[in-house]
Formats: C-alpha cells, structure tokens, sequence
C-alpha cells in the first residue's frame, strides 16, 4: 500500500469517527476531545518503514512515530501537548548513517576512491522553551 492510499484510508477512519462521534453533521461545542489513531507502513519495494500513533484526552495528547531514513538510521519521535507545557518532543536517531561512495574524478582531480563515510547522531529534544 502506498503512501497516499495510507493516508486516505486514515482520512476515511478519522471522518468516520468524527461523523458518529458528533452526529453526522452535528457539532458540539461542549464535546471533550478525544481519539487515538495508529498506523504503519513497510513496503519492501520502495523501502518505506514508519509508523505513527496519538492519542488525545481533553487537552492532552501524547504520540510519536518512527520512520527509516534515507541514510539507513531511523529516526524516533515522541511528543506530549498540555496547556501547562506546551509542546514537547524528544527526536532520537538510531544506528549509524551510511553515505554512498563517491567513485572516479570528483572535483579538482582529486581521487576519493570509492570510500564512503558515516555519521553518529544524538537524541535532541525539542519544545517550549528549549530555545531551539
């Protein structure tokens, strides 16, 4: 499945539960907040890997996801909402990153000779008042 049949299933999910949580076209303004979503994608073809999940009660919401990224670490997110702090995630890459090799010639007429590199990653947290 791809991405965009992902997401319109998700939309379609996420109506129908907004349809009989508020009447079919019947808003309530009182209504408390509240819903938990899940999915996750793994097609081996194109070798798109993540997942999503959040969860909502009144003015808390708490969620995350994961995905695998183009130079093979996966990057892990998980976030929390309230009135009292705000926004608040904590962004983690795992593993070590693998750069392509560089073959030949590469500017100047200088020879890399087909090495490739990595690169280490740390966790970085993100939110109000982190200045970032």
């Amino acid at each position: 499945m791809n991405l965009l049949s992902t997401l319109f299933v998700a939309f379609i999910a996420t109506q129908a539960v907004l349809a009989q949580y508020y009447g079919h076209g019947h808003e309530d303004h009182h209504a408390v907040p509240h819903y938990q979503f899940e999915y996750g994608v793994h097609d081996p073809h194109t070798h798109d890997i993540k997942s999503q999940y959040e969860h909502r009660d009144h003015d808390h919401v708490k969620g995350g996801y994961t995905m695998k990224e183009a130079d093979g670490t996966h990057r892990i997110v998980e976030y929390t909402s309230d009135p009292h702090h705000g926004f608040q995630a904590v962004v983690k890459r795992v593993g070590h990153a693998q750069h392509p090799a560089h073959y030949g010639k590469h500017g100047h007429g200088h020879d890399y000779g087909g090495v490739g590199g990595t690169s280490y990653v740390k966790t970085t947290h993100w939110g109000h008042g982190s200045g970032k």
